[in-house]
């Protein structure tokens, strides 16, 4: 299988990158999957700060796919959706309807509050998930395993990506 070159971003207030599980759980996964992680990094939970990293690598031709952890909810200043969705120049509305279908059999009604969202911009895949350890597994697990895997069928995100087929 082609690997995708990832870049990981946490957002948080509190973390760093020293004990930011959810930011470890998904490089393990993306390693795990034989996808490269290039980037990683952690920012505060600010509009600005979040926009400026994941424009750089929107940028850089090189990554293929930026994923975000935390800031996805409506507590305090989670931010991550707003920061996201102006980068976009498609919104894959399917991703965060899925996730919040997957993670209400698992956390109830209480996923209402989450807003994770994908998109896609410059050629370039962004998804956001919520800062949990669990939110993070549900989220590689049931949907980006198979959706960042070019040979999975009948479709696949990896497909979209301009720059991924023309290696």
């Amino acid at each position: 299988m082609p690997n995708l070159i990832c870049a990981i971003l946490t957002i948080s207030d509190t973390r760093t990158l020293q004990d930011d599980k959810s930011g470890d759980l998904l490089q393990q996964f993306a390693l795990a999957d034989g996808h490269t992680v290039a980037e990683r990094d952690l920012v505060r939970d600010d509009i600005y700060a979040i926009r400026a990293a994941v424009s750089n690598w929107i940028a850089d031709t090189a990554i293929n796919v930026v994923i975000t952890t935390g800031g996805t909810g409506f507590t305090g200043r989670d931010s991550t959706p707003e920061a996201l969705m102006p980068l976009f120049d498609k919104q894959i509305e399917g991703f965060g309807e899925i996730f919040r279908q997957l993670s209400y059999e698992e956390i109830g009604t209480s996923t209402i509050q989450s807003r994770a969202v994908g998109g896609l911009a410059n050629g370039t895949l962004i998804f956001s998930l919520p800062g949990s350890s669990g939110a993070v597994t549900t989220g590689w697990q049931k949907i980006l395993h198979n959706q960042l895997d070019i040979n999975f069928r009948p479709c696949n995100f990896a497909e979209l990506i301009p720059r991924f087929k023309e290696r």
